[in-house]
């Protein structure tokens, strides 16, 4: 637990329990689950490994205006992979990474899921003065703590869209670098669309035969739902899959204990997904994610991959995400980063996302800002399976 005195912008708190219930009442952001604090106290429940906080800024008067989320972890050279490599060979020239030794990275956002999670504004607010408030903030949280303060390497702002750029562009002024990440694969769900049929209609031929070749593959798995009643009895099954698949990927954060899922499925209900897949009574695969007012928002993915080309469980996976937000009504589906062509084959477009970073040592944030320029997200063929262009939510 830090404590960190309130300044006359900005009140900190070490736990979503300290919040208090006024505060979450007067910035009304738990319609967005990922503001909601049973979904942010289930994260911090279950990830004693991160320390978090959490700032919220007042207004002149003392009223509530903005939160953030604030997640300190330790990043490990480790966990870049792949197309990332050449970070790796940076983080040694610049003396930021080492083997052994992890950068300190202080992220306001969420760091298990990618979009615009980290920071909520209310509305009627100068959003660009409130981003650079946010900014002082977290300098304060960390300069008042001389613990924090000696060890924190880096911040690190996470997943804004472009709309948005205009407001968080002016992190620019207080030296933060913007880079380009992976982007989100979106699905917009046509309001046409009454069931799985009619998404299969609207394909053209050939991704069409691609879909009912996948079903025809995966003719023997079944897939259960996870319950609250079942889930103890599936979750090491579940770990062993997910780490298989965060394993393969390019970038992680921190590693999502499973054992969140209890919290989401008590407190959630319905509106949290989860689903198991077995082949002959053995989990070969689990999906998850949750229904976010009109969207249903893809989270983490287990597949057992000796398996995965010869059932195409992953591909299923994404027609059963399909399945549930037709059914259920919804507008788009957040598929999140990673396997960008295969999710785009199903429909999904990108939906570009970036990040802001500050290293604390001045000469060394000049030096990481001309390489940051650098990264651009994995290219990849861009699939369009569908006869004619969906509608977009706006003009639904």
């Amino acid at each position: 637990m830090i404590f960190c005195k309130n300044t006359n912008t900005a009140l900190f708190y070490s736990s979503i329990n300290d919040i208090p219930t006024n505060t979450w009442k007067t910035l009304n952001c738990e319609n967005n689950v990922y503001f909601h604090k049973d979904f942010l106290k289930s994260i911090e429940k279950n990830h004693p490994e991160i320390t978090f906080s959490y700032i919220v800024l007042v207004d002149d008067h003392e009223i509530p205006i903005a939160f953030s989320s604030i997640q300190i972890v330790n990043f490990y050279m480790n966990s870049i992979q792949n197309d990332f490599d050449f970070l790796k060979n940076l983080g040694k020239k610049l003396r930021i990474l080492k083997d052994n030794i992890p950068l300190k990275l202080l992220i306001s956002g969420n760091t298990f899921v990618s979009g615009e999670h980290g920071v909520f504004i209310k509305q009627n607010q100068d959003k660009q003065k409130v981003i650079l408030a946010l900014a002082k903030a977290i300098n304060h949280f960390v300069n008042s703590n001389k613990n924090l303060k000696n060890s924190i390497d880096a911040f690190l702002l996470k997943d804004f869209v472009n709309e948005s750029l205009f407001i968080t562009d002016e992190l620019k002024n207080v030296s933060y670098n913007p880079f380009s990440v992976e982007p989100n694969m979106l699905l917009n769900i046509d309001e046409n669309w009454q069931n799985f049929d009619d998404y299969l209609a609207a394909m053209k031929t050939k991704f069409r035969v691609k879909a009912k070749k996948a079903f025809s593959q995966s003719t023997l798995i079944k897939i259960e739902e996870i319950t609250s009643e079942n889930i103890e009895n599936q979750i090491i099954e579940m770990t062993a899959l997910y780490k298989k698949v965060a394993a393969n990927a390019n970038f992680n954060l921190g590693t999502f204990n499973l054992e969140t899922y209890k919290d989401f499925k008590a407190k959630f209900g319905e509106k949290y997904i989860l689903k198991a897949f077995y082949l002959q009574d053995k989990l070969v695969g689990f999906m998850s994610g949750i229904i976010n007012n009109t969207s249903l928002d893809a989270h983490f993915v287990g597949i057992d991959y000796e398996l995965n080309r010869q059932y195409a469980i992953y591909q299923r996976m994404l027609y059963a995400y399909i399945e549930i937000a037709i059914n259920k009504k919804l507008k788009t589906i957040n598929f999140g980063r990673t396997a960008s062509e295969i999710k785009s084959s199903v429909g999904a477009i990108p939906q570009d996302l970036t990040m802001y970073l500050r290293h604390k040592k001045s000469i060394t944030n000049r030096i990481l800002k001309l390489f940051l320029q650098r990264i651009q997200p994995t290219p990849f063929q861009q699939k369009f399976p569908f006869k004619t262009i969906l509608k977009t939510n706006e003009n639904k």
